[in-house]
């Protein structure tokens, strides 16, 4: 990709928002990955939780999938210590038995005809992608909300590495600290020396996306990168790497097409899911796909080497906006002074599109 189609000049800082964002919560009507695919078994369940709701999924054996609220309406215990029976939940404490719309459906002690409603709220859930996608706002509006579309997951020129972790921090850490490119110095000591240069910003009611490139101020490529990536044209100036990063509320991407490559040698999808109520923990799901080289065995071969070096660069990454959080904590609000227009815009974003928490 050429970067002469991309914006050089900063678009200005966006008028402040009202509020503090680390006070926001996320809005739930999107489709969220709560669980990856292999973590939940034919006749299992699974808890998992949505910023402090406690979810259950569940597959039956003919491989349908249910997600519950995570409390029995009889006694409010969870449900995930019970079974999965034919095409329901089973209540491990007293047998009551729910459908895959959160129904009661059965109480074994008691005439059918004669129960009150007892019912819990039900989620849509899809699977794709590895992943268990739930829709944890208003269901009707579940059929309507686009789902992620994520072309490079299914290519076969990609190889996919599943992210799958918890992070002690409010999600909007998590899309800062992508988005801006110029803590390269935080990693250093994996890295190097590395140059970061802006080219620019863009953004619209529910989105922003940043340009940059890079050059090597000192040290070299390390190895992890050069798997990844391929040597970086340090002796051809005129050729230049472009990586663009995007917010598209609530999800976040990042693209990296090596010099005059048409396709992207690295193609990472991640999105944050709040996991209490005050929402000052998430689980980062993501994939990241990297594109095979023309010996594509070899990409096989050096895995173990990227999914290493790339460990260190989310461990980093992590610790640092857990710190953030802690600041946070600490002083009751938000004191950033932030000053760099493209992180600016995207605080405006998430502000904006996000909900009142609670």
């Amino acid at each position: 990709m050429s970067l002469e189609n991309t914006a050089r000049v900063p678009a200005p800082a966006a008028d402040e928002y009202s509020g503090d964002l680390r006070k926001t919560a996320i809005d739930p009507n999107f489709w969220y990955p709560l669980a990856r695919s292999r973590d939940l078994k034919a006749g299992k369940m699974l808890a998992v939780r949505f910023a402090g709701e406690p979810i259950v999924l569940a597959r039956t054996r003919s491989g349908q999938l249910l997600a519950l609220e995570d409390r029995c309406a009889h006694r409010q215990v969870p449900l995930h210590v019970g079974v999965v029976a034919d095409n329901a939940i089973r209540c491990g404490y007293h047998g009551w038995e729910y459908n895959a719309e959160g129904r009661c459906v059965s109480v074994p002690y008691l005439d059918r005809c004669s129960m009150k409603p007892n019912n819990v709220r039900h989620y849509p859930v899809r699977e794709a992608y590895g992943l268990l996608f739930v829709f944890p706002g208003d269901a009707t509006r579940a059929a309507s909300t686009a789902f992620p579309a994520i072309a490079s997951a299914s290519d076969p020129a990609y190889k996919t590495r599943y992210l799958d972790r918890e992070v002690g921090c409010h999600y909007s850490f998590m899309h800062e600290n992508l988005m801006d490119m110029n803590h390269q110095f935080l990693h250093r000591r994996l890295m190097g020396g590395i140059k970061t240069v802006f080219l620019g910003t863009r953004q619209g009611p529910n989105w922003v996306e940043t340009d940059y490139t890079f050059h090597r101020a000192s040290g070299r490529q390390p190895l992890g990168e050069k798997f990844m990536l391929g040597t970086r044209p340090e002796s051809r100036p005129e050729e230049r790497d472009l990586m663009t990063i995007r917010t598209e509320y609530p999800y976040q991407t990042l693209k990296f097409w090596t010099a005059g490559s048409e396709h992207p040698a690295l193609d990472l999808w991640n999105v944050y899911i709040p996991l209490d109520k005050d929402q000052r923990s998430n689980h980062t799901f993501g994939l990241m796909m990297i594109r095979r080289p023309g010996m594509k065995v070899l990409l096989d071969i050096f895995w173990p080497f990227i999914v290493w070096f790339t460990n260190g660069i989310f461990a980093e990454d992590r610790v640092i906006c857990e710190l953030e959080q802690a600041a946070f904590d600490a002083q009751g609000e938000d004191r950033n002074q932030e000053i760099f227009p493209a992180i600016r815009n995207l605080r405006k974003v998430l502000a904006d599109n996000g909900v009142a928490m609670g």
